[in-house]
């Protein structure tokens, strides 16, 4: 719901951890896709991993030009534009670009759309990402699966139940927000949110959270004009 973003800014919850039964084998998850590990993509190197019949890529998309975000939204035009955390263009190089919902989607609201993601990859469907959840043993354990070990660079302390043994190594990112009159960067390290191609309503559009106190995920929905992280799925 849109009270999510609002709870997120203040990290209070208690999060159950939900089973320790994985119902995936590691056979099925391999750092080759159709036998490519990695590819570049807008001179940037990007590596892929196999999770089950899924092909994602292993991180955050980090194309476009940066633009101050206290100027204004990202718009429709000939460039791909993206915000950095706090607008330092390093956060891009280390956790990918924030992207509000039209721009990541390229102004159309096909669920499944390429979007900016490379030839032969698109923007995963709400489906696509409960695929991925329900393959690691469901939304109460695949986040442990899902993130980057450690509380050095990409979690702060306790990243509860990272084991990255999907290889999808994803990391706390954080986002931008319009949060009343302020426009503001939170969560850095603490919460790392991915939007997916499907639209709720003409406001909102479905997003996948990952929390740095709970190896659950969060699929919720959020205002499009929020800047959330972007991963890419193959077609």
């Amino acid at each position: 719901m849109k009270t999510f973003l609002a709870l997120l800014l203040f990290p209070l919850f208690t999060l159950a951890q939900g089973v320790s039964v994985n119902y995936y084998s590691l056979s099925a998850v391999s750092d080759v896709c159709d036998g490519v590990s990695s590819f570049s993509y807008d001179h940037i190197t990007y590596h892929t991993v196999q999770i089950g019949t899924q092909c994602w890529m292993k991180e955050n998309l980090t194309i476009g030009t940066r633009i101050d975000a206290s100027l204004g939204d990202q718009t429709d035009n000939d460039l791909i534009e993206k915000f950095c955390y706090d607008g330092h263009q390093t956060k891009c190089d280390t956790f990918g670009g924030l992207y509000q919902w039209d721009e990541a989607m390229q102004y159309v609201t096909t669920a499944g759309t390429q979007g900016i993601c490379p030839d032969g990859w698109h923007i995963p469907t709400n489906s696509e990402f409960s695929t991925l959840t329900t393959f690691l043993g469901g939304t109460s354990v695949a986040g442990g699966m899902m993130k980057e070990i450690g509380t050095t660079q990409y979690w702060v302390s306790p990243n509860t139940g990272a084991t990255n043994s999907s290889g999808f190594t994803g990391y706390g990112a954080g986002w931008w927000s319009e949060l009343g009159l302020s426009h503001i960067y939170t969560n850095l390290r603490i919460h790392g949110v991915f939007w997916t191609s499907t639209q709720y309503n003409a406001a909102d559009a479905y997003f996948v959270g990952l929390l740095y106190n709970g190896a659950n995920t969060v699929p919720d929905r959020q205002e499009k004009v929020t800047g959330f992280s972007v991963r890419c799925i193959k077609n």
